[in-house]
């Protein structure tokens, strides 16, 4: 582990992109003052990232070995994996990256969606797979994957997207039939339920992203007894983890005390 340099504050690097990697950034300064100097990473597929305290890094780093030598030349002494639970090749980097740097990581998940018992889900572990069943089941969908995801969608004949996106699309979305709704959560249940009447939605198609911000839609075709294809999360990277906020600053607190950082394991779904 790397020591921390006496009398210096700590210099963490928070891995963002995500509410709660915002939410993070937002409590150091009262938490913290001036103990810990923070830099959030951004990997800029957002146009227009909200504000954030510190100092805010965007692009990525050059993979595994790009990220290590930042660790090194930023004097980078604490890491949190705050990234979307999808984000699964930067999360890999994180980990060896960190292990190369002996720089100690925490990984900040956002707890799981939660299934409930009047839910329609249909599992499904590839984009391809969700693409299918979505032709099986119906011929409007609300789709949520993301603007890099949509590409396994464009083979699916008969069924017309609705596709939710944060920023306009760089290049027009590779479906035979869309649209294109913008929006930045948190969604209210009832703009949700006005959206599918709207469109009239007969299936939807989301990640198992977890978290409120985006619940909502969730709630809504349950109450309108739609079914959901949904993409199950790839299997996380092993280390130390915690699902809020607070016991992400409470292991910082450990950590910059000079005690060996503990955590609270995040329950599996």
């Amino acid at each position: 582990m790397r020591q921390g340099r006496p009398g210096m504050p700590r210099r963490l690097l928070i891995l963002g992109g995500t509410a709660e990697a915002a939410a993070l950034a937002r409590a150091l300064p009262q938490r913290f003052g001036a103990r810990i100097v923070a830099i959030t990473a951004l990997a800029g597929r957002t146009e227009h990232p909200g504000p954030l305290p510190g100092e805010v890094r965007i692009g990525g780093f050059g993979g595994t070995e790009g990220l290590a030598s930042y660790l090194n030349s930023a004097g980078i002494d604490l890491l949190i994996d705050a990234t979307h639970p999808f984000a699964d090749r930067i999360a890999l980097h994180a980990r060896l990256a960190a292990d190369a740097a002996r720089v100690p990581r925490l990984v900040l998940e956002r707890p799981p969606w939660r299934r409930h018992p009047l839910d329609r889900w249909i599992e499904v572990e590839t984009l391809e797979g969700a693409a299918s069943a979505v032709g099986r089941l119906g011929r409007r969908c609300f789709l949520t994957v993301g603007a890099s995801d949509l590409a396994p969608f464009a083979g699916t004949r008969g069924v017309h997207f609705v596709v939710r996106l944060i920023d306009p699309p760089r290049v027009p979305p590779p479906l035979a039939s869309h649209e294109i709704v913008l929006g930045r959560g948190p969604f209210a249940l009832a703009e949700e339920e006005l959206l599918l009447r709207r469109h009239r939605i007969d299936v939807v198609a989301a990640k198992a992203s977890g978290g409120s911000a985006t619940e909502a839609k969730l709630i809504a075709a349950r109450q309108a007894s739609l079914p959901v294809v949904m993409l199950r999360r790839p299997k996380p990277e092993p280390g130390p983890r915690v699902a809020n906020v607070e016991d992400a600053l409470l292991w910082l607190a450990r950590a910059i005390e000079g005690s060996a950082p503990k955590t609270v394991e995040v329950a599996g779904p």
